[in-house]
């Protein structure tokens, strides 16, 4: 063969960065080892893997066609190097998971996971749900856990439990102890909602789809615990999963409103790319994650001694 696993890790660090100071950051070459290594393996091949956009780098068609073989190789690689080490984990993972999934389940399960498996490496980022679609179609991330659809193209989408946004509101609000809410009431309502672009608020949009015009929307937080902060001070009425508000409404501080007329219902996915290659850890990790919501109905169900 004439290319080399460096020469595949250098384009894909180039291509997920655009940048070849960034990339050569990243693999710790100095610039001009890594353009040089660039230049010579397009050289090689007589063609060109990316447009040159002054000093940024955008991978054209000819190298999104290379991108998921060289990431599939270069995973393969990384597990045969393990296995002639003789190490027991199953190396460096990047799991990107959305905020209710990140901060309720995800970091446990990776705790879980790195306990039974330390040799292993994790790096978890916590972002909205269309920023994990976006890095999980760049190959940023091996494998994503979002509470969002997901409709790319170049992206497996498997179901993994079921989830229920609930509408809330401190205790002391009109609203509260009501044993029906219609839509009329929502809607005199000042609303404190997650940004757009996250699951959360694509679930709240899709049931009030035929009302949203006449909505008052307060404020747009990008946290659900600022979410619940603001609704504890009565700047309005909230809407996120009953698995982040599990806490407060055994503690009282906040309340669930009855809006039977509204469907919030959802799930969390897994999320890879259709071409990434599904290594040992990745499969080790989803089946963690499968026997910890085994018989559960919704994630709320969960037992997590830490928020229950």
């Amino acid at each position: 063969m004439k290319y080399t696993l460096r020469q595949l890790e250098i384009f894909v660090a180039i291509s997920r960065t655009e940048s070849v100071s960034r990339a050569a950051e990243e693999l710790a070459l100095s610039q001009s080892a890594t353009s040089t290594a660039l230049s010579e393996f397009e050289r090689q091949f007589d063609l060109q893997l990316f447009d040159r956009l002054g000093k940024s780098l955008r991978i054209n068609e000819a190298g999104q066609q290379l991108l998921p073989r060289a990431v599939e190789l270069l995973d393969r690689a990384k597990e045969i190097e393990n296995l002639l080490h003789g190490h027991a984990g199953f190396g460096h993972m990047k799991i990107g998971a959305t905020l209710t999934v990140g901060n309720y389940l995800a970091t446990m399960l990776v705790a879980r996971f790195l306990q039974e498996h330390p040799e292993s490496r994790i790096q978890l980022q916590v972002h909205n749900t269309s920023t994990i679609v976006q890095q999980i179609a760049r190959h940023e991330l091996d494998l994503g856990m979002i509470e969002g659809d997901c409709n790319h193209a170049d992206i497996e989408v498997q179901p993994w439990v079921a989830d229920e946004l609930v509408v809330f509101a401190a205790p002391h609000h009109p609203l509260a102890g009501l044993e029906k809410i219609t839509m009329e009431q929502l809607l005199q309502e000042q609303w404190i909602l997650r940004e757009k672009g996250s699951g959360t608020r694509a679930t709240f949009d899709r049931a009030f789809h035929n009302s949203h015009a006449r909505l008052h929307i307060r404020l747009e937080l990008e946290h659900t615990e600022a979410i619940k902060r603001a609704v504890e001070s009565g700047l309005g009425i909230g809407c996120i999963s009953r698995l982040a508000l599990k806490d407060a409404f055994r503690r009282g501080s906040l309340v669930p409103l009855a809006t039977p007329g509204l469907d919030l219902g959802r799930y969390f996915y897994f999320l890879w790319h259709k071409q990434k290659y599904q290594t040992t850890g990745m499969r080790e990790f989803i089946t963690l994650c499968k026997a910890m919501t085994a018989g559960v109905e919704r994630s709320d169900q969960v037992n997590l001694p830490e928020i229950s």
